[in-house]
């Protein structure tokens, strides 16, 4: 059986924060590369390389990753959801803007917070911890409000895209916590995401006439690299294990934390302004952790 806490102690916090932390800087990676490396091509490139990471990975620790435990429905469910909110991201930033896609993206919370106590009582938030979800969310909206005023049709459908890609990620994470993925490795119920992912995903640039090649800058295979080490390897690993051993619930909350590590990084890297809605930003999110994780 699964050892599976009821609160985040100070190593979950730590990894999600360095997990958001690194987000953050891949958005900054992607947004610097992609006038080199198309999207999806980009994507094929990460995820495929981080296949073959996680099977060294695996058979260095001995972890099995083909026996039959009964995982292959969910696996396959949770790969599918994978790669079609990654889809829906790279398709939707052809229709809207970066800022209006991430405040609809993170809406994911919601729905893992809406649906997974219908199989998993033990995840259901209470009343100051819904406020203090709410608040988070608010707080992503006040850093990009500057960017949310203009819209166009072509605008409302990638915002339709946003949206979308925000309920298939909160499915992700119910199909990993109540499917028999919720008893597998974190190593295995990451090999079905970015296999599938990895499956699709040049398909989808070949049909969106992206154009392939290997020669690239430097600093384009340096943005590579660290998105498919760190990235798609390490960090969604980190993050595998962590949807095994605590709520998910609490856990969904540290993403707002990503857009907001993207916005200072830019700030940082990009010499962008640093704002007064940032720093209420900042304040709203951090405050509206601490709710969802205040035990009641």
């Amino acid at each position: 059986m699964i050892a599976r806490k009821d609160h985040l102690d100070t190593l979950a916090i730590t990894i999600l924060v360095f997990c958001c932390a690194f987000w953050g800087l891949q958005q900054i990676l992607i947004k610097t590369t992609v006038g080199e490396v198309p999207p999806l091509w980009q994507a094929s490139i990460r995820m495929a390389g981080a296949v073959v990471l996680l099977w060294g990975w695996c058979a260095v620790r001995g972890v099995k990753l083909f026996e039959r435990d009964g995982t292959l429905p969910g696996g396959l469910l949770a790969g599918a959801l994978f790669a079609a909110e990654f889809t829906c991201i790279y398709i939707g930033l052809q229709h809207t803007s970066a800022s209006r896609l991430t405040v609809f993206l993170y809406t994911s919370p919601f729905v893992v917070s809406l649906l997974l106590p219908r199989w998993v009582p033990k995840e259901r938030l209470h009343g100051i911890q819904w406020f203090g979800l709410a608040m988070a969310f608010g707080g992503v909206v006040v850093a990009f409000s500057e960017s949310l005023g203009h819209s166009s049709g072509d605008m409302l459908m990638g915002d339709a895209l946003a949206l979308l890609a925000g309920v298939l990620w909160g499915l992700t994470t119910l199909a990993i916590r109540t499917t028999r993925l919720a008893t597998a490795s974190a190593e295995k119920t990451l090999f079905y995401q970015i296999a599938v992912t990895a499956a699709i995903s040049p398909f989808l640039s070949l049909l969106l006439g992206e154009n392939w090649s290997f020669s690239y800058s430097g600093y384009a295979w340096f943005s590579v690299a660290l998105q498919t080490v760190i990235g798609a390897f390490a960090s969604y690993l980190a993050w595998m294990w962590m949807l095994r051993h605590y709520p998910a619930t609490r856990i969904s909350s540290f993403t707002f934390l990503t857009p907001l590590f993207a916005l200072i990084f830019g700030v940082a890297l990009l010499k962008e302004p640093l704002t007064l809605q940032l720093v209420l930003a900042l304040a709203g999110v951090g405050l509206g952790i601490l709710l969802v994780n205040r035990r009641i």
